[in-house]
């Protein structure tokens, strides 16, 4: 290749855009306005571009032209030398970091450089930006993760109030529409949603046809001891078709006969499937609910009757006999899942092997089966959960032995210090990064806002305290603040081997002794 030739492939440069939901100011055009102006600047040619509209940057499933672009480059097809993104985000707000900087090591090692046009540094390996794109692809991912608890906190909020967030209203349910004033719009039919931001969706009851098939299957169950595939098959002969217009079967019917929504109530967080990671069932006591959000269907009297006859199926047999029905279940599909176990006939339901065995996982652990998840942060949950008011307890007494006062609000879940100070105590579980590195989460409590609090990190092992952050209010800002082993003296100046120092805030000294 020519001196001209490889001048003029130098100045050859691919475009990549991605818009997820955000802001205005990322939307493709105004991302290409940047871009053009700072290949403008530098002589650049755009010879390509990459667009990934309506993509998450949480991973790289589904953002298929960041794919398409790794592909090119490594498999020798790139027809430039230069890749011009917006900033560090729209590369991506990976959960690791790391991840961000693999993707732009494999353009690197091929001969490509990436350039952030609208960032203040220039990425040009030196350490100076190392380090700002270190911290700003920490930023990137720490906004999807504050985003997502405030998300998470909103909706909760939402379900409390009794409005619906999400999913279909189910057969002999309807969503209605309403505005901020709590009038009625419109009945909102299947796959559509609202408009306007300020509006809110509630259930309601279906068609009286609807109810009465819903009254009659819970009578059926009840009185007449049918099994919900007795029940299925009946409506299939009759022609009713489910709310998605299908056939019944066993699951379809049992998930009328266990949905607290047919007596009124609104339940969330049974599931979650947070910043893109793998689906998990939640404990009940992680539930968000609102008892009596709204009209029922069928009489809560009715509703728990079935529900005593579901888990009485289970009381029946031994342990040993759940489980070996649970084999049965792998054996036939090679799997085991919550929907499987409800759609097997014969077999209890999973609420009934949550209720005898703690979790499907505890279950499913029993008999050998390992379903390729790992489950274990919700052991190590329940267990920091025990030892809370164990850790509250400690420093109780610990500040009553100064003589000091130290009450704690259950209705508030803080600590009350001489009628003067409010203090949040959390224990912070440690996680690991995929490249081994240690990470913990300290959750503030923004809406209580306390004066100061206590995070407390665990070992490796999740077993014993490796020491406090004692953090003042005033100076935290986040709702989340993830940390790592070491953080700067900005935050570690909080971090303590022991809480002698919060107690000799605590403690009270005569005047005298100070004078």
């Amino acid at each position: 290749m020519s001196r001209a030739d490889t001048e003029r492939w130098a100045k050859c440069t691919a475009v990549y855009v991605r818009m997820s939901t955000e802001h205005q100011q990322y939307s493709t055009s105004n991302q290409m306005d940047v871009i053009r102006e700072y290949a403008k600047r530098r002589e650049l040619t755009i010879v390509k571009e990459y667009s990934d509209e309506g993509k998450s940057g949480l991973n790289i499933q589904g953002r298929d032209s960041l794919a398409q672009i790794l592909r090119d480059v490594q498999e020798g097809r790139a027809e430039f030398a230069n890749i011009l993104v917006y900033d560090v985000s729209r590369w991506g707000r990976f959960q690791d970091a790391d991840e961000s900087a693999y993707y732009e090591y494999i353009c690197r090692r091929a001969g490509v450089a990436v350039h952030y046009c609208a960032e203040q540094f220039e990425n040009d390996g030196s350490p100076v930006s190392t380090i700002v794109k270190g911290v700003k692809r920490a930023m990137a991912g720490e906004y999807s993760r504050e985003l997502s608890s405030k998300v998470f906190q909103g909706a909760c909020r939402l379900i409390q109030l009794g409005y619906k967030q999400g999913g279909t209203a189910g057969f002999g349910l309807r969503r209605m529409l309403i505005d901020q004033s709590g009038e009625r719009k419109a009945t909102l039919k299947m796959g559509e949603q609202k408009s306007i931001q300020t509006d809110r969706v509630v259930l309601v009851r279906g068609p009286e046809e609807e109810i009465i098939i819903v009254r009659w299957i819970f009578e059926s169950f009840i009185n007449e001891g049918k099994m919900e595939s007795e029940i299925a098959t009946i409506l299939n002969g009759q022609g009713v078709k489910t709310d998605f217009g299908r056939d019944w079967n066993r699951a379809t019917v049992h998930q009328i006969l266990t949905n607290e929504k047919y007596i009124g109530n609104n339940v969330y967080h049974r599931t979650s499937c947070k910043l893109k990671k793998k689906h998990v069932n939640n404990p009940p006591d992680k539930w968000i609910r609102a008892d009596g959000a709204f009209e029922g269907v069928v009489e809560p009297d009715l509703f728990w009757r079935a529900h005593e006859i579901i888990l009485a199926r289970s009381q029946k047999l031994t342990d040993e006999e759940m489980l070996e029905k649970l084999r049965a279940v792998l054996l036939k599909h090679g799997r085991i899942s919550g929907i499987l176990i409800d759609e097997a006939e014969g077999l209890p339901s999973s609420t009934a092997f949550r209720h005898r065995f703690g979790t499907l996982v505890s279950a499913y652990k029993l008999i050998g089966y390992d379903p390729g998840i790992d489950f274990s942060f919700i052991e190590e949950n329940r267990r920091l959960r025990k030892r809370h008011p164990e850790i509250v307890a400690e420093v109780v007494q610990k500040i009553s032995d100064l003589g000091a006062q130290a009450v704690w609000n259950d209705a508030t879940e803080l600590l009350e210090l001489n009628g003067e100070m409010r203090v949040s105590i959390v224990l912070c579980r440690h996680t690991e990064t995929g490249t081994g590195s240690s990470r913990w989460l300290i959750r503030l409590d923004g809406s209580a806002r306390p004066d100061v609090t206590i995070a407390v990190r665990m070992d490796a092992a999740n077993e014993g305290i490796r020491d406090y952050y004692v953090l003042p209010g005033l100076d935290m800002t986040w709702e989340n603040l993830r940390v790592a082993e070491a953080n700067g003296i900005c935050l570690d100046t909080y971090r303590f081997d022991t809480l002698e120092y919060f107690f000799g805030m605590a403690e009270r000294v005569k005047l005298e002794e100070l004078a």
